[in-house]
């Protein structure tokens, strides 16, 4: 396994009043409702803000259904039956678009992984395997202002009049204020303690060798999703941040990890993170923690074969001899937990694509499990509630090749009449049930401190 110089995806420190300010911004041009559906997305210091969809893209079980918004020539509306693997049917779609560059932004469900290892059986005949938008309207948010390139002035001079409304308007100040309200995650209604031991008796007989287990946090109130998001940015330091709001299903997270990352150039790269321990609370116990982290022999024997995993996937979309590890077991800090962290990339085979290596880096090592086939097999059959976004991903492509998927961890969503948290924690052969259970509290503390009552 070739260990080469760092690949540029890794950490980029991010300025905290920008930071502040941009999810501030987006917070209130989502709450505005003025602009549709839209995903947030936050990268290398820059704020996305993707709205008024112009075309749709979703996938189901069975069909992939192509929405273009009204008044669109470029496209009509059709459903197409597929089967197979996703990647095929929303390459299938983007072609059928008739657009001649796009950029889509939107989110992969966990269950986007089912077609591929043979599991759609255990996927419900109405879930939605991804959801999917080409924006009419892109805004940006970085160091230099508020852009929005192609927006007409009336939209531009409303997006920075939204930007700059006082306190008593419900602007950028209004959101920042808002009381957060205290969440116990301590309950265990669902017994994942008794899963974990289950997962461990199967692990020692050779079942597979590491399975993540999840359990839900329901939160029992409505929530305002982009004003926890904006609570929440403040007080974690996440690879990657998102709030969306797409098809009734609203989400506020900070991504600890990149599932899969191509740059359109040639690039692929992942990030897995696995080892995991409390951070945020004291210079000497974050320190006493990360030592514990970096020798701890479970930890270490968990992250190395989540490495192995990740090398041999990206491996199979690869140039052969391009494969590598750019960095290896070293401790990033995401809010509340630090992670031992590495990074494997390769030159992209062309023959593969950005879509081929999302489904094969798909669902993450790191919230799936190795060998994968035994290991989702496992969640189906261990875990109580279907996972639908949570361990998926949320995501950017453009026609130019480009593909980025955030790994959808510490992540609020919001559905109809439910508001839920999630967490899961990595079990190995030597794990015990109640400190993974700890494991899965320490990482809800990145968000359940955040989140706001809606108001009445």
């Amino acid at each position: 396994m070739v260990v080469a110089p760092a690949s540029p995806v890794g950490d980029a420190p991010v300025d905290d009043d920008l930071a502040a300010r941009a999810a501030a911004v987006c917070g209130t041009w989502a709450s505005s409702g003025e602009f549709g559906e839209y995903v947030v997305y936050e990268r290398d210091g820059r704020w996305t803000f993707a709205a008024r969809p112009q075309a749709r893209i979703i996938l189901t079980k069975t069909m992939v259904i192509v929405d273009p918004a009204p008044g669109d020539d470029h496209c009509t509306p059709r459903e197409i039956a597929w089967d197979g693997e996703p990647a095929a049917a929303l390459n299938q779609a983007l072609t059928g678009l008739g657009l001649p560059r796009w950029r889509l932004y939107g989110w992969v469900g966990f269950d986007y992984c089912a077609p591929h290892y043979g599991l759609l059986d255990r996927v419900r005949d109405d879930v939605v395997l991804a959801h999917l938008i080409v924006p009419g309207l892109e805004a940006f948010v970085d160091a230099d202002g508020i852009s929005a390139p192609g927006a007409d002035e009336a939209t531009l001079a409303r997006l920075r009049e939204l930007a700059d409304l006082p306190v008593h308007a419900g602007g950028e100040e209004s959101i920042r204020r808002a009381e957060p309200v205290e969440i116990d995650v301590s309950a265990d209604p669902d017994d994942y303690r008794g899963r974990v031991a289950t997962a461990v008796r199967e692990i020692n007989d050779g079942r597979y060798q590491k399975v993540i287990l999840s359990r839900s946090v329901d939160v029992g109130f409505d929530v305002d999703i982009p004003a926890t998001y904006v609570r929440g940015r403040k007080s974690n330091n996440p690879a990657r941040s998102y709030l969306l709001h797409l098809g009734g299903l609203e989400a506020a997270g900070f991504s600890p990890e990149l599932v899969v990352a191509a740059d359109g150039l040639g690039s692929v790269v992942t990030e897995p993170l696995a080892g995991t321990r409390a951070f945020g609370r004291s210079p000497e116990a974050d320190a006493a923690a990360r030592e514990d982290l970096l020798s701890d022999e479970k930890e270490i024997a968990e992250h190395a074969m989540s490495v192995r995993a990740c090398f041999s996937e990206i491996e199979s979309v690869a140039l052969p001899g391009t494969t590598a590890v750019n960095e290896y077991m070293v401790v990033r800090e995401r809010g509340s937990v630090q992670h031992l962290a590495s990074t494997v990339s390769g030159r992209l085979d062309p023959a593969a694509g950005p879509w081929r290596a999302l489904g094969v880096l798909f669902p993450s090592i790191t919230a799936s499990g190795i060998p994968k086939a035994p290991a989702l097999e496992a969640i189906y059959r261990l875990e109580p509630a279907r996972r639908e976004l949570y361990s998926g991903a949320v995501l950017i492509a453009d026609s130019s090749g480009e593909l980025e998927a955030t790994l959808a961890l510490r992540t609020i969503f919001a559905e109809g009449d439910r508001v839920w948290l999630r967490a899961g924690a990595g079990i190995v052969g030597q794990s015990r049930p109640e400190r993974e259970f700890e494991e899965t509290c320490e990482k809800l503390a990145s968000v359940a401190p955040y989140v706001v009552r809606a108001a009445r």
